[in-house]
């Protein structure tokens, strides 16, 4: 085991540059070193602790437009923080003394929390809505819309994703345990839709039947698969949030039963299609 946990990457953009440390197994939490002047953003409420020598400050939007960004630029950044499920506001953790300082947020549900570098990605990856946790600054928050009408209608995931941009560290959230996989030109894999993490933008998403009438009624899979084509990088993650909270529901007696469509437009009926009910 190394003698140095601290994950460290210099500073190559426009992204504040950090360090940082993930603890626990299956209840994880990040805890992040800056350096003075160093700034991490964060999910409202997701803070465990900080140094006194780190300052909050509350923003709209995803705070990447820095001090010049104008009032109708923080508008639209909450405004799409907003659309993928996040609050409107985000927190800005900034060390304003010397030496090192140090702040740690908590994913809010059982799983892995994900380091990502997005310049290693080409800056930018798309991944299910609530997975954002923490970055630094400089990593903007944006909106990903489905390409295909069906994918929306019926795809767990939803018609609506979250895009992550920057040449910095970004931290996601995703329940369970995490497996990547590197799919080459033209190789697929089929997902069940709702464990669907993450993917970089140059993956095709797409639904493909789960099989015959029996399978999709007996099987308990739903009517579709995710259809997920290379090249690229895809994440996927053990036990959805929305299945784990299903499971907990139906054991408590409520008629809710799992739920896989993390967002789908249809409700109830997309409950039923997707085999939930």
């Amino acid at each position: 085991m190394s003698t140095n946990p601290w994950a460290h990457a210099r500073k190559t953009g426009v992204s504040d540059d950090i360090d940082f440390e993930i603890k626990g197994q299956e209840l994880q939490f990040l805890e992040i070193e800056l350096d003075p002047g160093e700034s991490a953003v964060a999910e409202a409420g997701a803070m465990v602790w900080k140094d006194a020598s780190v300052e909050m400050t509350t923003v709209f939007g995803d705070g990447s437009g820095g001090a010049g960004g104008g009032f109708m630029d923080k508008l639209l950044g909450a405004g799409k923080r907003l659309v993928t499920g996040e609050s409107l506001f985000t927190t800005v953790f900034t060390h304003n003394g010397r030496g090192k300082a140090r702040v740690a947020f908590a994913s809010p549900t059982p799983g892995a929390i994900l380091p990502i570098k997005l310049d290693d990605l080409g800056g930018r990856l798309i991944c299910q809505k609530d997975a954002f946790l923490a970055a630094a600054k400089g990593v903007s928050i944006g909106v990903h819309f489905q390409q295909r009408v069906m994918t929306g209608l019926f795809g767990g995931e939803g018609f609506i994703m979250q895009k992550l941009e920057g040449d910095g560290w970004v931290f996601v959230q995703m329940g369970g345990t995490v497996v990547e996989r590197i799919l080459e030109d033209g190789e697929e894999l089929h997902v069940d839709t709702g464990c669907v993490a993450a993917f970089t933008p140059s993956v095709d998403f797409d639904l493909v039947r789960a099989g015959g009438v029996r399978s999709v009624f007996f099987g308990g899979e739903g009517l579709f698969f995710a259809r997920l084509t290379g090249p690229g990088k895809v994440w996927i993650q053990s036990l959805p949030f929305s299945r784990l909270a299903g499971r907990m529901l139906a054991a408590a007696g409520s008629q809710g039963g799992q739920n896989r469509g993390e967002g789908s437009v249809l409700g109830s009926l997309g409950d039923i299609i997707g085999g939930n009910r």
